[in-house]
């Protein structure tokens, strides 16, 4: 580890730090339906849509029907997408000929980006026209993006509101997210990276002649309007299949670390709007400290480990730190940081091949989504999957003494707690049952790329990032199979979706109920105590339910490094 190095993870949280007021104040004002400066811009546009639909933005809905709507949304998009990949072969706007994409790869990729996972068992440039990556896959980046922070939103409006019976109205807050926060943001984003040399056409693919009298095919496209969203709303989907570590997708030190900044930037400012819409910015504060203890945790760890590098290639003289599956243009320090943001943020880009990472390396990466995205996490559902590790601690807190726990002003009860357990076992259940499944299927075994602990490490990755919604791979799997694209689906419609209908519960529940004055008992919820009390939480739950699959995998691995044992392909 160098000094240079500590210095940009550190420039990187005070960025991060910096953008979160400006930002959560300026969410706040949209999603209360104040007036922006980008009102007279947008207003009209926005009146416009509700009057198509057939929407009256006056008129809330309880958490049931908010859901419901949600679903509805869901459902139609992934049925667009399936068709558009299904028939691509004969739409415009495909100048590579790409042919119509496999039923079960259409099912996997259409519930992966419906999903906001981005899961990708194909490569784009070589699969997806130019159609199916605007008008499907850029498209529903900016939804299901926009969908994760709406329900963020109805969940703070359950704690902020009290004796009411509607957590706001699904269709406007869709609308408002990705008019007023969404597109401001991502087209001057796409411009800078544009200038940075990101690819923006139309044009068909570039052939070229190399040095050695070589022909190659140089894919371009739409790119930049991807990659914008991509970032931006942590979807995570590549344009090409290298994702952010193809010069076309990431061409710069300075577009590596905007990148990194972009996939934090609107997951931390919601803690910003929880703390406004409860009227207190402590708590949303204390909120964000939590996801930076773990977040500094994690990258100290996997910065530590990839700069130690591997003690039998360091036995030989090889040292300098691991830089296999990196870019040399990042480095160590630009590796690590990405690889801890991009999975503590349920991105899925990478920079670097986590597969290539040392034992504990790339245990880091895998531990940031096992703890259920809740380290910022996806916009939005890193926000309500925190909440819901909020609403245990205080439980947890009220055990202790002896009291009715109590968050900010709502009385927390069996059924908050028992809808928040519920939405937390989820997604073990998805990330250990397919693993432990596929296991034991021959072919899903034989599609590992590396044999022993290294190889199951890369089936518990797969199943740990799509069900956690992430979307990254370990790189060593070839996953692009029948019963990988089914169960794979399974897992990220179940992570997505069972997730929410709890939390949505829960929203239903604390906007019904009063708000109760802080007492002379109440459990302080914005100092150092309570941080730690919630830290300690997630990690021992967290602990207890993934470290026998940790021990199985990329623990045994670094023990059998450090005793000179290695697991040679066949």
């Amino acid at each position: 580890m160098t000094f240079i190095g500590w210095v940009q993870i550190l420039l990187f949280c005070a960025i991060i730090v910096a953008i979160v007021p400006p930002l959560g104040a300026y969410m706040t004002r949209v999603f209360g339906g104040e007036r922006t400066f980008l009102s007279p811009v947008f207003r009209p546009v926005e009146r416009a849509i509700y009057k198509i639909a057939g929407v009256d933005e006056r008129q809330e809905q309880h958490a049931v029907s908010y859901t419901i709507g949600m679903l509805l949304f869901h459902a139609g998009g992934f049925l667009i997408l399936y068709v558009l990949m299904r028939v691509q072969a004969g739409l415009p706007f495909n100048p590579a000929e790409q042919s119509a994409v496999a039923p079960d790869l259409s099912f996997n990729t259409a519930v992966s980006f419906i999903t906001n996972t981005n899961w990708q068992n194909y490569g784009g440039e070589s699969t997806m026209s130019y159609l199916v990556q605007m008008l499907g896959l850029t498209h529903q980046n900016y939804l299901s993006a926009a969908t994760g922070i709406v329900l963020a939103l109805a969940l703070i409006r359950g704690f902020a509101r009290h004796s009411v019976r509607t957590v706001g109205n699904f269709w406007v807050d869709i609308t408002r997210c990705t008019l007023y926060i969404l597109i401001p943001i991502c087209v001057p984003y796409a411009l800078f990276l544009v200038w940075q040399g990101i690819p923006q056409t139309l044009g068909p693919y570039v052939d070229a002649t190399t040095l050695e009298g070589a022909k190659q095919t140089i894919a371009v496209g739409p790119v930049a309007s991807q990659i914008a969203i991509k970032m931006l709303g942590t979807n995570g989907g590549g344009f090409f299949n290298a994702n952010a570590a193809h010069p076309f997708e990431n061409p710069t030190a300075l577009s590596n670390y905007v990148q990194m900044i972009s996939i934090f930037a609107l997951g931390a400012s919601l803690t910003n709007v929880f703390g406004r819409m409860v009227g207190n910015q402590r708590q949303g504060w204390a909120v964000l400290a939590v996801m930076g203890v773990l977040f500094i945790g994690g990258v100290a760890a996997c910065y530590a480990a990839e700069a130690h590098g591997n003690d039998l290639l360091n036995a030989l003289g090889l040292t300098g730190g691991n830089m296999e599956g990196k870019e040399v243009r990042f480095g160590i320090v630009g590796s690590a940081l990405f690889a801890v943001i991009t999975t503590a943020a349920s991105c899925g880009a990478v920079n670097a091949m986590h597969d290539s990472f040392t034992a504990l390396g790339g245990m880091i990466p895998l531990i940031d989504i096992e703890l259920g995205e809740i380290i910022v996490g996806g916009v939005g559902s890193g926000m309500y999957g925190m909440l819901l590790f909020v609403i245990i601690s205080i439980f947890v807190a009220g055990l202790m003494v002896g009291r009715t726990p109590e968050y900010v002003g709502k009385k927390i009860e069996a059924k908050e707690v028992k809808m928040a357990m519920l939405a937390i076992l989820i997604l073990p259940l998805m990330y250990l049952g397919w693993t432990a499944v596929a296991m034991m299927v021959p072919s899903a075994v034989a599609a590992m790329g590396n044999p022993g602990p290294h190889g199951f490490t890369e089936v518990l990755y797969a199943y740990t990032s799509q069900d956690g919604n992430n979307g990254s791979a370990f790189a060593g799997l070839s996953a692009n199979t029948l019963f990988y694209n089914v169960s794979g689906a399974m897992a990220m419609f179940v992570g997505r979706f069972w997730m929410i209908i709890p939390t949505m519960a829960i929203a239903g529940s604390l906007a019904a109920k009063k708000s109760v004055p802080p007492s002379a008992g109440t459990f302080p919820t914005t100092g150092a105590l309570f941080v730690g009390l919630v830290v300690g939480v997630i990690v021992i739950v967290g602990g207890l339910t993934f470290f026998p699959a940790l021990a199985l995998g990329p623990i045994v691995e670094q023990l059998a490094i450090n005793a000179g044992t290695l697991f040679s392909a066949n």
